[in-house]
């Protein structure tokens, strides 16, 4: 997770600011101009035009998309883009985003793991690169406490995820294997029942019993508990160190290429967003439900997104080896082939931006773009 920058790495910036000033006043000519030269460049391209006039960017009206909610309701990642306008776009599952990138109606997406890989797996690697990370966790398995008080009383049950192939269904079809249990993944029939139903009709379903409960994202999961679930298992506790990548960001390849420093900008603005939500959680939390609002109608009531927020980790860094993982879950449950996934992500410019703000860089996992 990105932390703010520490009053001493402003301080030195400080300080460094003023060197060209001070080395002219010492006599230095020659390097003082070289040094305000450069000073007069970088104020000039701060401010000048980009490559395109409009970026289209899309992304989920969940919480788990924070970073996208926030940055485009603040005004954070349109400020980086220098009159660059922002068309933004909403989506409700992974695969129609994909569709809109891959169909050359959409620039830049906020999505998930299991999305991501099979867009790249079935372009043959190329249409789209993972350029950063923006959330981890935010997942949980929700069941109705009346039917369900241990994790073993889910045999035999009906528990619901989002879509067939989507992240949250291969990390459950996963633990149902290591339980040692048997599940069809097409069918999703077996000794626990898979239900696959839209995160929209998820909390009614399971308010009329026609499910007994779901692995699910937030704020569907806080939904689910504000009817009267309960949290039997937060997916966090599966992984190392309590972190796996639940949202990146990607882009398309032919726009990565031929608008490398748009992308940079909207990066900058990610990564400023994003610091900016650690240092303000409660008028980030507002600032998303806000967003969510003008996506849907209504935010999300008190009891919903009050305990949903502090469980979803906003980060730059889009945790790679997680997402192998995930790969390979996938994998094992027979829902796609070995895949490869050398040049999935391209962190270049991401780690430009993250060392140009004294942060540090962060890792591909091996499966960068050569």
């Amino acid at each position: 997770m990105s932390a703010a920058r520490p009053l001493t790495a402003l301080r030195a910036l400080a300080v460094t600011a003023t060197l060209p000033l001070l080395l002219t006043a010492c006599g230095y000519g020659s390097e003082a101009k070289k040094e305000d030269d450069k000073a007069a460049t970088t104020a000039a391209d701060a401010g000048k035009k980009l490559s395109a006039s409009e970026v289209r960017i899309g992304y989920f009206p969940n919480l788990t998309h924070a970073t996208a909610l926030v940055g485009l309701q603040e005004g954070l990642i349109e400020k980086e883009l220098s009159g660059t306008k922002i068309k933004p776009q909403s989506f409700n599952a992974g695969p129609s985003e994909i569709e809109a990138l891959n169909g050359g109606s959409l620039d830049i997406g906020f999505i998930g793991p299991s999305p991501s890989i099979n867009g790249y797996v079935k372009s043959k690697g190329s249409n789209l690169r993972i350029i950063s990370g923006s959330a981890s966790g935010g997942v949980k398995l929700v069941v109705n406490p009346d039917k369900i008080k241990t994790l073993d009383d889910l045999k035999g049950k009906k528990i619901a995820t989002p879509q067939k192939g989507n992240t949250q269904d291969v990390a459950f079809l996963n633990w149902i294997s290591e339980k040692g249990w048997k599940v069809d993944p097409e069918s999703g029939k077996g000794d626990v029942s898979v239900v696959r139903t839209d995160n929209k009709v998820t909390p009614d379903a399971f308010k009329q019993g026609s499910i007994d409960g779901a692995w699910v994202p937030e704020p569907t999961a806080s939904k689910l508990v504000s009817d009267g679930g309960s949290v039997l298992l937060d997916e966090t506790a599966l992984w190392p160190d309590k972190k796996f990548v639940i949202t990146n960001i990607i882009v398309s390849q032919k726009f990565l290429k031929e608008h490398p420093d748009v992308v940079e900008a909207v990066l900058r603005g990610t990564v400023k967003t994003n610091e900016w939500i650690h240092a303000n959680q409660d008028k980030a939390k507002a600032s998303a439900n806000a967003r969510l609002e003008a996506e849907g109608g209504k935010p999300l009531d008190p009891k919903v997104i009050d305990p949903a927020w502090p469980s979803i980790a906003i980060t730059d860094d889009p945790l790679a080896a997680t997402l192998k993982t995930q790969s390979e879950w996938a994998v094992k449950a027979k829902l796609i082939e070995q895949p490869d996934l050398a040049g999935i992500y391209d962190l270049t410019l991401l780690n430009k931006v993250l060392k140009a703000a004294g942060k540090p860089e962060v890792s591909d996992a091996g499966l960068g773009a050569k």
